[in-house]
């Protein structure tokens, strides 16, 4: 069997690849990394590493690389072969790896009908039926009508901890235990794969939801109230009291949310938090700030983590103080390696905190949400001041 998954990096290594292997694929890895790809041919395998006091080491093997800059045509081969096709590459990459599995589609269909689900393991809501939109843009229309009998493009909701890192092993990654590789099931065609690790559902919303507005949110608050207290690592600033019980009160307020609209079981939920707060305080991961804030911007964004949360939590009538608080905090946020940081700073440089919500975040008709995050942004400049 053949997986081709795009992006031979940290998570596309230590955390798909790692499964992929366990279920008894062959893994081809597309990438732009040279350095990478290279490894990967003449290794035909890695090691992927537990955080944890364990340090346990796993090897994957069966394992190849493609480099899609110098070999577009071999790509399009191996997904005429693929039995699966994943991707791990971010959300912003999807467009670019669309043409390559447009050409490989093509080509696929032409001459078999054999079922192929193209899983895209993102962080973002409805990844794969993103990536579908897009490979469907380079088609012609009889094109799209072929592909669609026998290709499809099921949802993903993926977790797991992945830090920056360095070793002298290129191949090496080290992860945290803890992985979720939850799929929806209902959109899957063909044989659904015997993967290990993986839970299929035929609603995948509220998986998505809970891991959006719990780790997502959870992670991205720890960062944004750690760099405004001086931090460096997710484990420094989880281990400030302050900063851990915001961080929990957030999550109490989420939980309120996804309890309402699916039903979890309240004690579990709360179960659920305790787990994700026990990860962000893993001491094995040296996590910096600077990876878990970047993309302030889309971090902001209409339907992500804090802004889509804090709205429906409002039409239930319930107050997100401490949602405010974190959405508040994350314009104090600079970063000038980081463009949307940087974006960021230079708008709300010469406009409103509101005119900012309004423009990245589509506020306009939140008078009442805009008001507190106002509020608490104005609050929170005065504690710099006196600091």
């Amino acid at each position: 069997m053949l997986a081709v998954h795009f992006g031979a990096g940290n998570i596309g290594r230590g955390f798909i690849g790692q499964l992929l292997h366990k279920a008894g694929y062959e893994i081809c890895f597309v990438d732009v990394n040279e350095e990478i790809i290279n490894e990967l041919n003449e290794k035909k395998s890695y090691t992927v590493m537990l955080a944890d006091r364990t340090q346990e080491k796993i090897k994957v093997t069966n394992v190849r690389g493609i480099n899609s800059l110098k070999d577009p045509g071999e790509v399009a081969k191996a997904i005429v072969q693929a039995d699966i096709v994943t991707t791990a590459v971010g959300p912003s990459i999807l467009p670019k790896i669309a043409k390559l599995i447009t050409d490989g589609l093509i080509e696929r269909v032409e001459n078999s009908d054999k079922a192929l689900n193209i899983i895209a393991c993102e962080n973002m809501i409805g990844g794969s039926t993103f990536l579908r939109e897009e490979v469907y843009l380079n088609m012609t229309e009889s094109q799209k009508k072929k592909t669609e009998q026998s290709v499809s493009f099921p949802d993903a909701a993926v977790d797991r901890i992945v830090p920056i890192q360095s070793h002298e092993d290129k191949l090496l990654v080290a992860v945290e235990p803890f992985y979720e590789w939850v799929m929806d099931q209902s959109k899957m065609i063909g044989e659904v794969p015997a993967i290990n690790g993986v839970t299929y559902v035929e609603d995948l919303l509220p998986y998505i939801e809970r891991k959006l507005f719990t780790v997502n949110t959870g992670h991205a608050a720890t960062a944004y109230l750690g760099n405004f207290y001086g931090y460096k690592t997710i484990k420094e600033a989880i281990s400030d009291e302050n900063i851990r019980n915001i961080v929990r009160s957030i999550l109490d307020e989420t939980g309120k949310l996804l309890v309402k609209k699916y039903n979890f079981d309240s004690d579990e939920h709360t179960a659920y938090i305790n787990k994700i707060l026990g990860r962000f305080d893993n001491e094995y991961i040296s996590d910096e700030l600077s990876r878990v804030a970047r993309s302030p911007i889309r971090k902001l964004g209409a339907n992500d983590r804090f802004i889509k949360p804090a709205r429906e939590l409002i039409n239930f009538g319930i107050t997100p103080t401490f949602l405010v608080k974190a959405i508040a905090v994350a314009l104090f946020y600079k970063n000038n390696d980081d463009h949307e940081a940087a974006e960021l700073q230079s708008f709300l440089q010469d406009h409103t905190v509101e005119e900012v919500f309004v423009k990245y975040s589509e506020l306009s008709d939140s008078i009442k949400l805009i008001s507190l995050i106002t509020d608490e942004y104005n609050q929170l400049e005065k504690d710099l001041l006196v600091h």
